[in-house]
Order: C-alpha cells, then sequence, then structure tokens
C-alpha cells in the first residue's frame, strides 16, 4: 500500500487530554505513558505545552530525551516566547515538533483575540517562520477551524504552508461539526489551496456532540492524512476523538477506507488501562474497544453465534486490541526472573534493581493473598509502588472498620506521622466515610473530596480494587491511588497517597490554558 493511504497517528493525551479536570500528570506519570505510547507506535507524542509551567516544560523536555521512535511535539501560541520555550524542550529530541496555532473563527478573532483578520494572518506567517528557524517539523493549527469561514481559512492555510508549515491541522474545537459537512470542508481545502499538496492535512476534533470520532473518519475519507486523538477518548468537556476507536475503525473497514495506521494494536488495552490508572477516569464498561463488555456476550443468541463462528457478532478479535493476549499467570512460587520478564513484556520500566526488588515483594505480598496474578494486578502494583517513591508524610499501618446493619459505621485505624505513631477514630455515613474522618482528624488538611472512584482491577470476588481519590486545595489538585484486594484498605492508600502529593508539593502539569 502507498505511504499517500498511511494516517499519522498524533497523540494528544498528555496535552489535550491532561486538560480533563483533575486529569493533570506529574511528569513522572507522563513519561511512563508516552513510553507505553512509543511502545504502541504512535506517530507524534503531544508531550505538553512547555510555556505553561515549568513543570510542564521538563516534562516535555525529559519525554524528548527519552523517546527514540516516536516524533516529541510541543505546543506553543503563535507568539516567540511560547515557540523558543518549546524548542527549548525539544532540543534534545530524536525528532521533534513545534506545533503553533491561532484561532481562526469570526467569534474567536472578535472577541478573544481582538484582532482584524489581516493581523491574524501576519501573526500565523511569523509564528511559523519563527518556529521553521528552530525546528525544521512546524505543524500550524486554525484553532475553532470547525466554525471558520472558508475563504479565510484557504487564505490563511496557503500563507502557513508557504511560510515552512508542512502540518496542517484543521480542528473542530468546540465538536460543533457534523460528518458529512466536515469531511466536505476538508475536501474543499485541499482543491482550493494552491500549495496543499506541500503539507499533511490533519484533523483534531472534540466530542461535545458524541460526534469526534465520526467526524475525523469523515476527514480521513476526504484526504486528510493524519489524525490527531487521545487514549480513551480522554479530554476537556466531552473529551477528543479515542485513538482505539479510530485505530480500530480504520483497521476493521479497510474494506471502505482504503487507508492503514502503523499502531500495533495489541498493546492498545495496556495504554488504555495506563491511562486510567494515571489520571483516575475510568473505562465505562460499554466502551467501545477498551470497556470491559466490549467482547462481552450475556444474549444467548449470540454466545450460540459466537461459539459456532465468532465474526457471527464480533467485527475484531478480542485479542487484536490486547484483551487475554498477555495473560500469563504469576503466582507465590514464581520468580524474580518471570516476574521481571513480565514487566518488559508489558513495557513496563523500573528505574533501577532496587525499585525492582520494591515491586517483587509487593507481589509476593500479594500473592499469598491472591491465587493468580494478573497483568492488571501488575499495573496497578507497580503503579503503587513508585506512588510510594515520593515523601511520605503519612503512612497507614493498621486499618479496623465496624459496619453493622443498624449501626453507625466507625473506623480506626493508625498511621505513622513525621515519624511518630498517631491513632484516630471517626464514625461516617458509611464505612469509606468514616475512614476519610479519621484520617482528616489526623491530617486536618482543610482539602475538599472531588472525587472517590472504585475500579475492579480483574474478574472474580479476589480482585484487587483499585481507587482514587482526587482532592483539591487552594486551586491545586491531587490524584491518589491505591490498591488492595481489600477496598476499604484501597481506599485508605488513595486518600493518604493523595494527602502526601498535595503535602509534597509533587509538581503536576499547569492545567492548559489553550486549546486546538
Amino acid at each position: 500500500m502507498s505511504s499517500k493511504d498511511r494516517v499519522i497517528i498524533f497523540d494528544t493525551t498528555l496535552r489535550d487530554g491532561e486538560q480533563s479536570p483533575g486529569a493533570s500528570m506529574t511528569k513522572d506519570e507522563k513519561l511512563r505513558i508516552a513510553k507505553v505510547l512509543e511502545r504502541l507506535r504512535v506517530d507524534v507524542i503531544e508531550a505538553g505545552f512547555a510555556i505553561a509551567s515549568p513543570g510542564d516544560f521538563e516534562a516535555v523536555k525529559a519525554i524528548a530525551e527519552s523517546i527514540k521512535d516516536s516524533t516529541v511535539c510541543s505546543l506553543a501560541r503563535a507568539v516567540d516566547a511560547d515557540i523558543e520555550r518549546a524548542a527549548e524542550a525539544l532540543k534534545n529530541a530524536n525528532s521533534g515538533r513545534i506545533h503553533t496555532f491561532i484561532a481562526t473563527s469570526p467569534i474567536h478573532m472578535q472577541y478573544k483575540l481582538r484582532m482584524q483578520p489581516d493581523q491574524v494572518v501576519e501573526q500565523a506567517v511569523r509564528a511559523v517562520k519563527k518556529a521553521r528557524s528552530l525546528c525544521a517539523d512546524v505543524e500550524f493549527s486554525c484553532e475553532d477551524a470547525g466554525r471558520s469561514e472558508i475563504d479565510f481559512l484557504c487564505r490563511i492555510i496557503e500563507a502557513a504552508i508557504a511560510a515552512g508549515a508542512r502540518t496542517i491541522n484543521i480542528p473542530d474545537t468546540v465538536g460543533y461539526a457534523i460528518p458529512h459537512q466536515y469531511g466536505e470542508m476538508i475536501g474543499q481545502l485541499l482543491a482550493r489551496i494552491p500549495n496543499a499538496d506541500q503539507a499533511v492535512f490533519s484533523v483534531h476534533c472534540h466530542n461535545d456532540l458524541g460526534l469526534a470520532v465520526a467526524n475525523s473518519l469523515a476527514a480521513v475519507v476526504a484526504g486528510a492524512r493524519q489524525v490527531e486523538c487521545t487514549i480513551n477518548g480522554l479530554g476537556e468537556r466531552a473529551g477528543n476523538a479515542a485513538l482505539e476507536e479510530i485505530v480500530m475503525a480504520i483497521k476493521t473497514r479497510h474494506d471502505l477506507l482504503g487507508v492503514y495506521t502503523n499502531i500495533d494494536t495489541p498493546h492498545i488495552l495496556a495504554a488504555s488501562r495506563l491511562v486510567s490508572g494515571i489520571t483516575g477516569f475510568p473505562v465505562q464498561p460499554n466502551k467501545a474497544i477498551v470497556g470491559a463488555n466490549a467482547f462481552a456476550h450475556e444474549s444467548g443468541i449470540h454466545q450460540d453465534g459466537v461459539l459456532k463462528h465468532r465474526e457471527t457478532y464480533e467485527i475484531m478479535s478480542a485479542q487484536s486490541v490486547g484483551w487475554h493476549t498477555n495473560k500469563m499467570v504469576l503466582g507465590k512460587h514464581s520468580g524474580r526472573n518471570a516476574f521481571r520478564t513480565r514487566l518488559e513484556e508489558l513495557g513496563i520500566q523500573l528505574a533501577d534493581d532496587a525499585a525492582l526488588n520494591a515491586a517483587f515483594a509487593r507481589f509476593k505480598a500479594l500473592a499469598d493473598k491472591k491465587h493468580e496474578i494478573f497483568d492488571e494486578d501488575l499495573q496497578a502494583l507497580v503503579s503503587e509502588t513508585q506512588d510510594e517513591e515520593a515523601p511520605e508524610h503519612y503512612r497507614l499501618h493498621a486499618l479496623e472498620v465496624v459496619s453493622k446493619s443498624g449501626m453507625v459505621p466507625r473506623a480506626h485505624l493508625r498511621l505513622t506521622v513525621a515519624g511518630s505513631d498517631q491513632e484516630a477514630t471517626a464514625e461516617g455515613a458509611g464505612p469509606v466515610d468514616a475512614i476519610f474522618k479519621a484520617i482528616e482528624s489526623v491530617a486536618a488538611s482543610q482539602a475538599s473530596l472531588q472525587l472517590y472512584s472504585v475500579n475492579a482491577i480483574t474478574e472474580g470476588t479476589d480482585s484487587q480494587g483499585e481507587v482514587t481519590v482526587r482532592l483539591e486545595k487552594g486551586g491545586r489538585i491531587v490524584n491518589g491511588n491505591g490498591a488492595d484486594i481489600d477496598i476499604l484498605v484501597a481506599s485508605a492508600k488513595a486518600y493518604i497517597n493523595a494527602l502526601n502529593l498535595m503535602r509534597a508539593g509533587v509538581p503536576k502539569a499547569h492545567p492548559q490554558a489553550a486549546d486546538v
């Protein structure tokens, strides 16, 4: 198949996906996700918005220095300071890209930029030329292109390509487009812009009307050859086009679309679970491709059909996206080498032998409680080990919870606080509420609870529960995670982890101030 038929996958989980309230990530968390995206063979990883904060700059820089097989990209507004900061973060990248943008819709130009169209074109050209002087690979985006006038889009895109942009992004920033209309717009741009053949046309669709994937595919049919998307469709408001849905639609309906991607699809599920675990955004069971029910059949008619011939009710195999293909059951008799090998196969890299030893010790402790250890358990176990590498002001030592019918639930716990033991007891509306109140009676953090989320990591009643607790204080939001086969212990761990992150001031990336 011709390279002209390849669709470039541009993943913006670490930039646009992070704009979901509460989804901000530390540098180390971003790096872990970037390595999984590289293993997935994502073409371009948008690592962040380098000028947004020192933490975001350091995250882009670290990813640029670590990732070798994917292009690493940083977003920049069409101003010199942004572009210079992006170039500085990307200077050690094996392959780097500066992604600069300016708004092009009448409503944005008038009310946000307060600029005339001529001024917008002039600034766009200046920004692209500045970026090209610092980086060979430059992408230009027309923010809110979905509500922009087609004549003005043709004018500014032609100028941007002439200035050196080699990727042109046409974002549906507010999720306003309808597939046939959006596809027609892409087709018109490709036909009307004289130098359109000198650039790859890209799309970036938001999901406000639930049409992000449909709009993206309509654009591909019309000639777009880059799709910007996120793992699990993560993103602000209703999210972005989901990478897993875009990729599998292209793969499954090759007969109709006639294009392909370079994505190594059996790694999709691992990427989905890592992003879900780090951000605390659980995947809904009926989510396409990566939801727990995506390949489940309850109807007798469906079950009978699948047993006779899988394709009667499944248009793709579960194994093609990672379900069950990575299953290697580990148990208490498994050794360090088997443990290390499985982590490597899952794309999990630990910093050193000390980190491996800590993770292996946790694995053995879990294996004593749980007969079979699955890949999902390992992901959670490593996440918890890495979380505990941060300074621990609070540590849970013991927990007792009493909850009976007709009785107010009570929690009693023992914490180590700055090296000394403290005990606390509290009552609550439920057992988890009692635990959190007991912890707060010691911590007195004055943080407000924004989210409490529970996920079963694997099937069965002996499954580990993975809990995410989101705390907010003074405008700062942190996500704490905890995993245990006892969901109440996992809840306490997650709350304490959030308190430690809040107290340690672990730098989370800045909530992005710009979007395309």
